[in-house]
């Protein structure tokens, strides 16, 4: 299946397994900028532990407890590099 993000008037689709490990991450790299720079978690379901882990699948890369801004910076690089590889289209 191949994957796209679609960008309309209201709304952007990622379809295909790409496009929502793309969503995926960016959610993340949001969610380890809030919890490094205030404490707060996302939501309750995320633990700290749960969040590095999670960056580490996409990164490569182990992080220790307190690295959170480190991971959200290396994921921007996953991030930046998906958004160029996956095919994006207007429809306005």
């Amino acid at each position: 299946m191949t994957s796209e993000v679609v960008i309309g008037d209201s709304s952007t689709t990622f379809s295909g397994p790409d496009a929502v490990n793309l969503y995926r991450a960016i959610t993340l790299k949001a969610g380890l900028r809030l919890y490094g720079k205030t404490g707060i978690k996302p939501n309750r379901n995320w633990t700290s532990g749960a969040m590095l882990k999670v960056a580490t699948e996409y990164t490569g890369k182990n992080y220790k407890r307190g690295e959170y801004l480190k991971a959200s910076e290396d994921l921007t690089i996953w991030i930046e590099t998906m958004k160029l590889a996956l095919p994006t289209s207007l429809e306005r």
